[in-house]
Protein backbone atom coordinates (compact mmCIF):
# COMPACT_ATOMS: atom_id res chain seq x y z
CA UNK A 1 0.00 0.00 0.00
CA UNK A 2 1.12 3.13 -1.42
CA UNK A 3 0.28 6.47 0.34
CA UNK A 4 1.13 10.03 -1.34
CA UNK A 5 3.46 12.45 0.61
CA UNK A 6 4.10 14.67 -1.82
CA UNK A 7 2.59 15.61 -5.28
CA UNK A 8 5.73 16.75 -7.37
CA UNK A 9 3.85 17.74 -10.73
CA UNK A 10 1.00 16.24 -12.88
CA UNK A 11 3.89 13.37 -13.92
CA UNK A 12 5.31 12.70 -10.34
CA UNK A 13 4.88 12.90 -6.88
CA UNK A 14 6.58 10.85 -3.70
CA UNK A 15 5.07 8.21 -1.57
CA UNK A 16 5.72 6.26 1.12
CA UNK A 17 5.03 2.64 1.17
CA UNK A 18 5.38 -0.32 3.77
CA UNK A 19 9.33 -0.71 3.26
CA UNK A 20 10.31 3.34 2.59
CA UNK A 21 9.35 6.08 0.69
CA UNK A 22 8.94 6.25 -3.15
CA UNK A 23 9.05 8.38 -6.20
CA UNK A 24 6.38 7.48 -8.95
CA UNK A 25 6.87 8.95 -12.51
CA UNK A 26 4.51 8.37 -15.11
CA UNK A 27 1.98 10.81 -17.51
CA UNK A 28 -0.40 12.05 -15.83
CA UNK A 29 -0.22 9.99 -12.59
CA UNK A 30 -0.46 13.12 -10.43
CA UNK A 31 -2.79 14.64 -11.37
CA UNK A 32 -5.43 15.75 -9.31
CA UNK A 33 -4.08 13.86 -6.94
CA UNK A 34 -3.55 15.04 -2.72
CA UNK A 35 -1.08 14.23 -0.10
CA UNK A 36 -2.41 11.35 2.08
CA UNK A 37 -4.08 9.53 -0.58
CA UNK A 38 -3.74 5.43 -0.89
CA UNK A 39 -3.65 3.32 -3.33
CA UNK A 40 -1.72 -0.20 -4.16
CA UNK A 41 -0.86 0.31 -7.40
CA UNK A 42 -1.01 2.68 -10.65
CA UNK A 43 -0.97 1.93 -14.52
CA UNK A 44 1.34 3.28 -16.21
CA UNK A 45 3.73 4.52 -13.27
CA UNK A 46 7.39 3.58 -12.73
CA UNK A 47 8.59 3.30 -9.54
CA UNK A 48 12.25 4.28 -7.80
CA UNK A 49 13.65 3.58 -4.72
CA UNK A 50 15.33 6.17 -2.56
CA UNK A 51 19.26 5.54 -3.22
CA UNK A 52 20.72 4.76 -0.07
CA UNK A 53 22.49 7.99 0.81
CA UNK A 54 19.26 9.62 0.35
CA UNK A 55 17.68 7.49 2.62
CA UNK A 56 19.58 8.78 5.30
CA UNK A 57 17.00 11.80 5.42
CA UNK A 58 13.39 12.15 4.87
CA UNK A 59 12.46 11.19 0.81
CA UNK A 60 10.60 15.77 0.77
CA UNK A 61 14.16 17.06 1.89
CA UNK A 62 15.99 14.52 -0.89
CA UNK A 63 13.90 15.91 -3.06
CA UNK A 64 13.98 19.48 -2.14
CA UNK A 65 15.53 21.92 -4.38
CA UNK A 66 15.26 19.36 -7.63
CA UNK A 67 12.37 20.64 -9.79
CA UNK A 68 10.35 17.22 -11.08
CA UNK A 69 11.38 17.88 -14.59
CA UNK A 70 14.61 16.75 -13.82
CA UNK A 71 13.40 13.58 -12.14
CA UNK A 72 11.38 12.86 -15.36
CA UNK A 73 14.27 13.79 -17.47
CA UNK A 74 16.44 11.11 -15.23
CA UNK A 75 13.95 8.77 -15.52
CA UNK A 76 13.32 8.95 -19.28
CA UNK A 77 17.67 8.18 -19.15
CA UNK A 78 16.75 5.47 -16.87
CA UNK A 79 14.13 3.74 -19.19
CA UNK A 80 16.30 4.30 -22.08
CA UNK A 81 19.47 2.20 -20.20
CA UNK A 82 16.77 -0.88 -19.51
CA UNK A 83 16.26 -1.12 -23.04
CA UNK A 84 19.81 -1.47 -24.05
CA UNK A 85 20.80 -3.37 -20.92
CA UNK A 86 18.88 -6.48 -18.78
CA UNK A 87 18.70 -4.32 -15.55
CA UNK A 88 19.84 -0.77 -14.30
CA UNK A 89 19.79 -0.24 -10.29
CA UNK A 90 17.12 2.95 -10.10
CA UNK A 91 18.58 4.27 -7.15
CA UNK A 92 20.52 6.30 -9.59
CA UNK A 93 17.15 8.58 -10.22
CA UNK A 94 18.19 11.23 -7.43
CA UNK A 95 21.90 11.68 -7.95
CA UNK A 96 21.30 11.87 -11.79
CA UNK A 97 18.55 14.41 -11.41
CA UNK A 98 20.63 16.30 -8.90
CA UNK A 99 23.34 16.12 -12.26
CA UNK A 100 21.49 17.25 -14.66
CA UNK A 101 19.71 20.10 -12.96
CA UNK A 102 23.13 21.34 -12.27
CA UNK A 103 23.96 20.60 -15.88
CA UNK A 104 21.25 22.90 -16.87
CA UNK A 105 22.12 25.35 -14.16
CA UNK A 106 25.88 26.19 -15.04
CA UNK A 107 24.12 26.37 -18.79
CA UNK A 108 22.23 28.80 -18.33
CA UNK A 109 25.10 30.56 -16.67
CA UNK A 110 27.43 30.17 -19.21
CA UNK A 111 29.81 28.00 -17.17
CA UNK A 112 31.34 24.93 -18.96
CA UNK A 113 32.77 22.51 -16.92
CA UNK A 114 35.30 20.55 -19.92
CA UNK A 115 35.13 16.80 -19.94
CA UNK A 116 38.97 15.62 -20.29
CA UNK A 117 38.11 12.02 -20.20
CA UNK A 118 35.52 12.34 -22.97
CA UNK A 119 37.31 9.69 -25.11
CA UNK A 120 38.59 7.28 -22.90
CA UNK A 121 34.67 7.18 -21.24
CA UNK A 122 33.83 6.44 -25.09
CA UNK A 123 35.91 3.81 -25.12
CA UNK A 124 35.39 2.66 -21.86
CA UNK A 125 31.77 3.02 -21.36
CA UNK A 126 30.43 2.91 -25.78
CA UNK A 127 27.10 1.69 -25.10
CA UNK A 128 26.00 3.73 -21.51
CA UNK A 129 27.62 6.90 -23.54
CA UNK A 130 24.92 5.56 -26.53
CA UNK A 131 22.07 5.85 -24.08
CA UNK A 132 22.54 9.15 -22.92
CA UNK A 133 22.93 10.31 -26.95
CA UNK A 134 19.86 8.85 -27.42
CA UNK A 135 18.24 10.69 -24.89
CA UNK A 136 19.47 13.88 -25.80
CA UNK A 137 16.46 15.30 -27.56
CA UNK A 138 13.84 14.42 -25.47
CA UNK A 139 15.92 15.56 -22.74
CA UNK A 140 16.12 18.67 -24.18
CA UNK A 141 12.48 18.67 -24.99
CA UNK A 142 11.43 17.91 -21.64
CA UNK A 143 13.63 20.87 -19.66
CA UNK A 144 14.99 23.00 -22.24
CA UNK A 145 18.62 22.21 -21.69
CA UNK A 146 20.53 20.20 -24.57
CA UNK A 147 22.95 17.90 -23.18
CA UNK A 148 26.53 18.97 -23.81
CA UNK A 149 29.14 15.93 -25.40
CA UNK A 150 31.38 16.69 -22.54
CA UNK A 151 27.94 16.49 -19.89
CA UNK A 152 26.87 13.27 -21.88
CA UNK A 153 30.36 11.63 -21.00
CA UNK A 154 29.39 12.37 -16.98
CA UNK A 155 26.12 11.19 -17.42
CA UNK A 156 27.12 7.85 -18.64
CA UNK A 157 29.21 7.34 -15.84
CA UNK A 158 26.13 7.27 -14.01
CA UNK A 159 24.39 5.15 -16.02
CA UNK A 160 27.89 2.59 -15.42
CA UNK A 161 27.54 3.06 -11.55
CA UNK A 162 23.39 1.75 -11.94
CA UNK A 163 24.99 -1.13 -13.78
CA UNK A 164 27.84 -1.93 -11.56
CA UNK A 165 28.96 -1.65 -7.75
CA UNK A 166 30.85 1.82 -8.17
CA UNK A 167 29.80 4.90 -6.58
CA UNK A 168 30.34 7.72 -10.01
CA UNK A 169 33.35 9.11 -8.02
CA UNK A 170 35.21 6.07 -8.08
CA UNK A 171 34.67 5.14 -11.73
CA UNK A 172 35.68 8.96 -12.44
CA UNK A 173 38.92 7.90 -10.14
CA UNK A 174 39.47 4.76 -12.28
CA UNK A 175 39.06 6.56 -15.65
CA UNK A 176 41.44 9.35 -14.76
CA UNK A 177 43.97 6.82 -13.65
CA UNK A 178 43.68 4.63 -16.87
CA UNK A 179 44.07 7.88 -19.13
CA UNK A 180 47.57 8.55 -16.82
CA UNK A 181 49.02 5.11 -17.33
CA UNK A 182 48.22 5.62 -21.15
CA UNK A 183 50.27 8.86 -21.32
CA UNK A 184 52.69 6.79 -19.07
CA UNK A 185 53.16 4.01 -21.64
CA UNK A 186 52.84 6.78 -24.37
CA UNK A 187 55.92 8.36 -23.07
CA UNK A 188 58.00 5.04 -22.42
CA UNK A 189 57.09 4.24 -26.13
CA UNK A 190 57.86 7.39 -27.12
CA UNK A 191 54.48 6.54 -29.51
CA UNK A 192 50.83 8.27 -29.38
CA UNK A 193 48.26 5.61 -29.10
CA UNK A 194 44.36 6.49 -30.14
CA UNK A 195 42.03 6.28 -27.43
CA UNK A 196 39.67 5.72 -30.64
CA UNK A 197 41.93 2.71 -32.26
CA UNK A 198 41.05 -0.84 -31.54
CA UNK A 199 44.46 -1.47 -30.09
CA UNK A 200 43.39 1.83 -27.94
CA UNK A 201 40.36 0.48 -27.28
CA UNK A 202 41.55 -2.49 -25.98
CA UNK A 203 44.40 -0.81 -23.95
CA UNK A 204 42.01 0.60 -21.75
CA UNK A 205 39.45 -1.99 -21.52
CA UNK A 206 42.16 -4.25 -20.04
CA UNK A 207 43.48 -1.55 -17.36
CA UNK A 208 39.94 -1.08 -16.87
CA UNK A 209 39.61 -4.91 -15.77
CA UNK A 210 43.28 -5.30 -14.49
CA UNK A 211 42.36 -2.38 -11.77
CA UNK A 212 38.86 -4.39 -10.99
CA UNK A 213 40.94 -7.92 -10.61
CA UNK A 214 43.60 -5.95 -8.05
CA UNK A 215 40.52 -4.43 -6.53
CA UNK A 216 38.50 -7.53 -5.78
CA UNK A 217 42.22 -9.54 -5.36
CA UNK A 218 41.21 -11.75 -8.13
CA UNK A 219 44.48 -13.49 -9.81
CA UNK A 220 45.37 -14.48 -12.92
CA UNK A 221 46.10 -18.12 -14.02
CA UNK A 222 48.90 -17.23 -16.67
CA UNK A 223 52.77 -16.42 -16.12
CA UNK A 224 54.20 -14.73 -18.76
CA UNK A 225 57.09 -12.77 -17.06
CA UNK A 226 60.27 -14.51 -17.84
CA UNK A 227 59.47 -14.90 -21.73
CA UNK A 228 58.27 -11.34 -21.90
CA UNK A 229 60.89 -10.01 -20.69
CA UNK A 230 62.97 -11.08 -23.04
CA UNK A 231 61.31 -10.88 -25.93
CA UNK A 232 59.58 -7.52 -25.45
CA UNK A 233 61.92 -5.28 -23.06
CA UNK A 234 60.26 -2.22 -23.78
CA UNK A 235 57.08 -3.51 -23.33
CA UNK A 236 57.88 -5.08 -20.46
CA UNK A 237 59.45 -1.58 -19.36
CA UNK A 238 56.16 0.17 -19.75
CA UNK A 239 53.95 -2.84 -17.91
CA UNK A 240 56.02 -2.74 -15.03
CA UNK A 241 55.89 1.41 -14.77
CA UNK A 242 52.21 1.55 -15.02
CA UNK A 243 51.57 -1.60 -12.32
CA UNK A 244 53.91 0.44 -10.12
CA UNK A 245 51.68 3.39 -10.71
CA UNK A 246 48.49 1.43 -9.89
CA UNK A 247 50.13 0.35 -6.91
CA UNK A 248 50.77 3.48 -5.37
CA UNK A 249 47.69 5.19 -6.94
CA UNK A 250 45.22 2.43 -5.21
CA UNK A 251 47.47 1.38 -2.23
CA UNK A 252 46.90 -2.06 -3.44
CA UNK A 253 49.42 -4.77 -4.02
CA UNK A 254 49.45 -5.66 -7.95
CA UNK A 255 50.39 -9.52 -8.99
CA UNK A 256 53.95 -9.47 -10.37
CA UNK A 257 51.84 -12.18 -12.83
CA UNK A 258 49.61 -8.87 -13.86
CA UNK A 259 53.17 -7.10 -15.68
CA UNK A 260 53.95 -9.40 -18.07
CA UNK A 261 50.04 -9.94 -19.11
CA UNK A 262 49.83 -6.12 -19.42
CA UNK A 263 53.16 -6.14 -21.41
CA UNK A 264 51.78 -8.31 -24.30
CA UNK A 265 48.89 -5.98 -24.71
CA UNK A 266 51.32 -2.85 -24.92
CA UNK A 267 52.91 -5.12 -27.43
CA UNK A 268 50.62 -5.83 -29.05
CA UNK A 269 49.75 -2.20 -29.56
CA UNK A 270 53.00 -1.35 -31.00
CA UNK A 271 52.72 -4.22 -33.58
CA UNK A 272 49.67 -2.17 -34.31
CA UNK A 273 51.58 0.77 -35.31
Amino acid sequence: MYQIIKVLNNNAFLASHDDGERILLGKGIGFGKKAGERFQTIRGARVFTLASKENEESGLNAVKGIDPVFLEAAGKIIEEAEEIFDSINPDILLPLADHIAFAAKREKEKIHIPNPFIADIKALFGREYTVVLNCRDSVEKMTGYQISDDEVGFIALHIHSGLSDEHVTETLKITQTIDECLLMVEDTLKQTISRESLGGIRLMSHLYYMIDRIKTGEDIHIEMNEFVQKKYPRAWEAAQKICLYVFEKMGVPVLEKEIGFFAVYIQTIVNIR
